[in-house]
């Protein structure tokens, strides 16, 4: 499936609940792993909606990405796919996404961060191309830092 497949389009506050469904249904195999919810369970993304750096996709929405311009890169804050759709290629698509987006607007760079319990996901960011930067723990969580420098 091609990105423009995701039909991703800016996400509105009439989304927030769907959104917030999806974000924690992605999440909350985690919650075994960690001694408190996940960082985006428990975040308020009404103010990123109103300062239009989330994108849907789907019909009902099932694939949220956060995109947040920093710097010389663009930081991609949260990638949330509903479990059901998992494993059908949605998180690489809004990885490509993030991509593209970045080079639109200029930028050269793509960063992001997760927990480092999710293991799946610092592979997963591995093979597309990022690489570790650091490791830190950040508002209370144990984070892993990863850049990828676009050509």
């Amino acid at each position: 499936m091609a990105i423009d497949q995701l039909a991703l389009r800016l996400a509105t506050v009439e989304d927030l609940p769907d959104v917030a469904q999806v974000v924690g249904a992605a999440y909350a195999k985690y919650l075994t792993r960690m001694d408190r919810p996940p960082a985006p369970m428990t975040r308020d993304l009404r103010p990123q909606v109103q300062a239009r750096r989330v994108w849907v996709g789907g019909r009902p929405i099932s694939t949220v990405v956060c995109l947040v311009a920093e710097g010389d890169g663009l930081l991609v804050e949260n990638v949330a796919v509903l479990p059901e759709e998992q494993g059908k290629g949605r998180g690489r698509q809004l990885m490509a996404f993030a991509e593209v987006e970045a080079r639109r607007r200029g930028l050269t760079r793509l960063r992001l961060y997760t927990n480092e319990v999710m293991t799946e996901n610092i592979a997963f960011y591995g093979h597309l191309g990022f690489r570790e930067v650091e490791r830190r723990t950040s508002d209370g969580y144990r984070r892993v830092f990863m850049e990828k420098v676009l050509a």
